[in-house]
């Protein structure tokens, strides 16, 4: 029987220009439009955070998203349609920030629903993305692909800010409009274009593939999320990306805060200091994907699951390290402290994305979609999550504290601990014992399990 043929890194590219494209458009509305609304309209820092957060809450539809590019059997589709959603969000939300200048009222109501189109289009778009490149992308590329595609993405948001900050000056309710109307608008046909044609041509003859898809899909979504929940790989590893995502987005929006009241540090040297650990974020990045990647180097630099624990470790102790340093203050190497957090946060991060897109393979047939979906809900709610609970415990904490550097102290070492849970539930990822006993308690497993064995027996 024939192999599955798989990507060429000419098609990984090109599903890398999807990603790009979210990018591009997601960071026009979370950085452009939270600037205008704090800024030029004067509103409170509060409501931006809130529109953010529930692009992300939406975000808890992937598995469903999911379960239905895994019942149509291609992903193209999903994807176009993620990809119009997202900029209709887009522009609406856009209009809605323009009708502000008028109407704050009916601006602000038009805005919820413009950012709720934005989280529906990113999980339509972004888990049909993710899923075909589980299903498509060989083992030894994998890690090297989920770097590929994640540096496109950033690259998405840094020449979409750079051609934003150019076209919007002078500013104007108007101006900010047809940038924005560009932006979509170019994003969507970049993403037609990258995609035409990129199933068709890679067809697994490996196993029936289409065949056990098609008897699996008689089940419901809640029959299929049940089986893929029972299977303890997929519900540890859930876990994981929520735990350790929510300690990784704890830190977003204390980081400069944190530098600037601490150490002192003026706007600039608090944004560069950003700017390092997200130099390390990529730094961790590439090492992860160019040491996983047996057609660079002949060979992989040890499993997934390693450099998943390392990277967490390394995060935990960083994070002890930088809740010494709210203590200790001046003169602690601080930048190079944040360099060595974004850099194990990327090698972590990376590795996770490879490890999903193996385990999206493993268990049942025919449900990537519905995995994939459930990992990125995880990974939305943490960090909708995290962001939030870690800036308000740090003011609740300055309340009951003698001085504002211990709240941030405490944040640090809980978001620590929290990595070091992540890095335990990494390695013993196989390992789920009392986890199997609840589910055996439920009769889940039993229950679901035994009407896809039914129907295997009809094939």
């Amino acid at each position: 029987m024939s192999s599955e043929k798989t990507f060429s890194w000419y098609q990984i590219i090109r599903l890398g220009v999807v990603q790009m494209s979210i990018g591009g458009i997601v960071v026009l509305m979370t950085s452009t439009l939270n600037r205008v609304m704090v800024v030029e309209l004067l509103l409170p820092a509060l409501l931006p955070g809130i529109l953010v957060a529930v692009h992300y809450a939406v975000q808890i539809l992937r598995p469903r998203l999911g379960y239905g590019a895994d019942k149509l059997g291609k992903c193209t589709p999903w994807i176009k349609l993620g990809m119009v959603i997202l900029a209709f969000g887009s522009l609406l939300s856009t209009f809605s920030t323009t009708l502000m200048f008028e109407s704050k009222m009916v601006g602000i109501s038009l805005a919820f629903f413009g950012f709720m189109l934005i989280g529906l289009g990113v999980s339509a778009a972004g888990t049909s993305v993710l899923t075909l490149l589980a299903k498509k992308v060989s083992s030894v590329r994998r890690a090297a692909a989920a770097t590929v595609l994640w540096l496109m993405m950033i690259g998405g948001f840094a020449v979409t800010a750079l051609i934003a900050g150019q076209l919007l000056d002078p500013f104007s309710p108007e101006r900010l409009f047809m940038v924005a109307l560009a932006i979509s608008l170019g994003g969507v046909i970049l993403s037609f274009i990258a995609i035409w044609g990129i199933e068709e041509n890679t067809k697994s003859v490996k196993y029936n593939y289409e065949k056990q898809q098609s008897k699996n899909m008689k089940a419901t979504f809640l029959q299929t999320l049940k089986v893929i929940i029972s299977e303890p790989k997929t519900r540890n590893f859930s876990v994981f990306v929520f735990l350790s995502m929510f300690a990784f987005s704890m830190q977003d929006l204390i980081l400069e805060p944190f530098a600037g009241k601490v150490f002192e540090m003026s706007p600039g040297e608090t944004t560069s200091l950003s700017g390092i650990q997200h130099s390390g974020v990529l730094f961790g990045m590439i090492l992860v994907g160019y040491a996983n990647n047996k057609e660079i180097l002949g060979k992989k630099v040890n499993s997934l699951k390693l450099w998943i624990v390392s990277g967490c470790v390394l995060s935990a102790v960083s994070l002890i390290f930088l809740s010494s340093s709210a203590i200790i203050g001046e003169p602690w190497p601080l930048g190079f402290n944040v360099f060595v957090l974004g850099f194990s946060n990327g090698v972590f991060s990376i590795a996770a994305i490879a490890m999903m897109m193996q385990l999206a393979k493993e268990g049942l047939q025919g449900t990537e979609g519905t995995k994939i979906g459930l990992w990125g809900a995880s990974q939305a709610l943490a960090f909708g999550l995290g962001g939030f609970l870690g800036a308000a415990s740090t003011d609740l904490l300055a309340l009951f504290s003698t001085t504002t550097h211990s709240s941030y102290a405490i944040v640090f070492f809980v978001e620590a601990v929290l990595f070091f849970i992540a890095a335990f539930l990494a390695q013993n990822l196989d390992k789920s014992k009392m986890t199997d006993k609840l589910i055996k308690r439920t009769g889940f497993e039993n229950d679901n399990r035994n009407f896809y064995v039914h129907d295997r027996r009809s094939i």
